[in-house]
């Protein structure tokens, strides 16, 4: 099975271990020597109406995908594994 990049972003994970919407795919990391995907990110949700950012990403690795379907992703995961900082922006230059 083949897919874009492009069609891995319009997909959902789900989490078959506590049946929680992690959200959207937004990027890939990948392993540019061998040119495998290494895993998934997945920013966290909103704070407060997105006022105030977001809460930690969460980079899921390739190997806790379980299926790829047409519009969902499953996976297999503890989240709190899975989470990593968001980098901070500066808010003045």
């Amino acid at each position: 099975m083949q897919c874009c990049i492009a069609e891995l972003r319009c997909r959902e994970v789900i989490n078959v271990r506590d049946g929680c919407r992690i959200g959207f795919v937004n990027d890939l990391e990948v392993d540019i020597s061998c040119g495998r995907v290494v895993a998934l990110v997945v920013p966290g949700p909103c704070r407060f109406f997105g006022l105030f950012g977001r809460e930690d990403d969460y980079l899921i690795p390739w190997e806790c995908i379980k299926r790829i379907g047409d519009d969902i992703i499953i996976i297999d995961i503890d989240r709190d594994k899975c989470r990593t900082p968001r980098t901070k922006g500066r808010f003045f230059l």
